[in-house]
């Protein structure tokens, strides 16, 4: 069993920045860990994702704004937000997936929450006009 704990959410204006930190309870041989998120009114959305290699990919709706990376020291990872807009409100979650598959696998399943074991319980982004 891994819990994993998201915190860094916070209320900003639009164009402000945030990092959202996703810390793991163990450490995980080989994985990919995912940042979701559920704008109001919407269903639950996959954004990013990294694997161990440190290998990132990213939705349209945020490439190019969002960054991830992780620690491997700290056995962290984060989601560095810039140029945030009122429509990245929401709750953001991060979510783990136990075994070798790549970055690939999981943009090409359209970031799926179905292809991830675990989940931390969200932490709320809030984008002001």
């Amino acid at each position: 069993q891994v819990t994993l704990v998201e915190s860094g959410g916070d209320s900003v204006q639009t164009g402000g920045s945030l990092t959202l930190s996703c810390t793991p309870s163990r450490e995980i041989d080989r994985y990919c860990v995912g940042w979701f998120r559920q704008r109001p009114g919407k269903s639950r959305e996959g954004i990013a994702v990294i694997d161990t290699d440190g290998s990132t990919a990213y939705a349209d709706t945020v490439r190019g704004r969002f960054i991830m990376s992780q620690d491997n020291a700290k056995n962290m990872m984060y989601l560095q937000m810039t140029n945030l807009k009122p429509e990245d409100s929401g709750t953001y979650y991060c979510a783990l997936r136990k075994g070798a598959d790549s970055v690939v696998y999981i943009a090409n399943r359209g970031f799926s929450e179905r292809e991830f074991h675990y989940w931390g319980q969200g932490t709320q982004v809030t984008v002001s006009p």
